[in-house]
């Protein structure tokens, strides 16, 4: 009896950890009623039109979610941003980030004069530098990587873009995890080479 009474609690026990280990699941519906506040910057869409502030529409839900709690916890840093999550918990954030992950995402124009520089880097990478090419993480045409984690960048805003190349490569920028890739990589980058990649990317579709 005793031995069925352990087993009973072991398998319990057991079930209960792989349910905590299971991620929480956002829904799309509950999360628009959840962005009222950040529609003033990023449009109720997700398609911000200030070019400061990035586009959410279409973003891959991992990495908007992941962002969301970096920037609660004070991991990422986004002073427009200060103190405006504590009030959601994480069903909240799931929700959220479910809602701008189902909205299509707007195209903007890259400058024709940086075209080939940006398409060279993010195709090709940087080979006497040691930079490896952007299509690995973020796709040939800058969907991403959505279960990976990987971040869309098509269409995003080039100037959100090269502020957060320049925060990678300066420091300032730190939540890219332990293996500090894309601290890495924007520590190779030149600013006229994060002028180019940023105008291409905006134009990427």
């Amino acid at each position: 009896m005793n031995k069925l009474f352990v087993s009973l609690l072991l398998t319990m026990g057991v079930a209960g950890a792989a349910t905590a280990a299971q991620p929480i699941q956002g829904d799309a519906a509950a999360g628009q009623a959840k962005t009222a506040i950040c529609g003033a910057c990023h449009n109720p869409d997700g398609n911000s039109l200030a070019p400061n502030f990035p586009k959410l529409a279409g973003q891959g839900p991992r990495y908007l979610e992941k962002q969301l709690h970096d920037i609660k916890s004070g991991k990422r840093v986004v002073l427009e941003m200060t103190g405006m999550l504590d009030g959601f918990n994480d069903q909240d954030l799931a929700d959220i980030a479910a809602y701008f992950s189902s909205q299509k995402g707007s195209v903007g124009a890259a400058d024709p004069q940086l075209v080939e520089r940006g398409r060279g880097l993010f195709n090709g990478g940087d080979l006497e530098k040691g930079m490896p090419a952007c299509i690995g993480c973020h796709s040939p045409n800058g969907s991403g990587i959505a279960l990976a984690g990987f971040p869309h960048l098509s269409g995003q805003h080039s100037q959100y873009l090269a502020k957060q190349l320049t925060d990678f490569r300066e420091g300032n920028r730190t939540n890219d995890g332990d293996a500090m890739t894309m601290r890495a990589i924007a520590a190779k980058l030149s600013n006229k080479d994060i002028e180019a990649l940023s105008s291409y990317i905006q134009g990427l579709h």
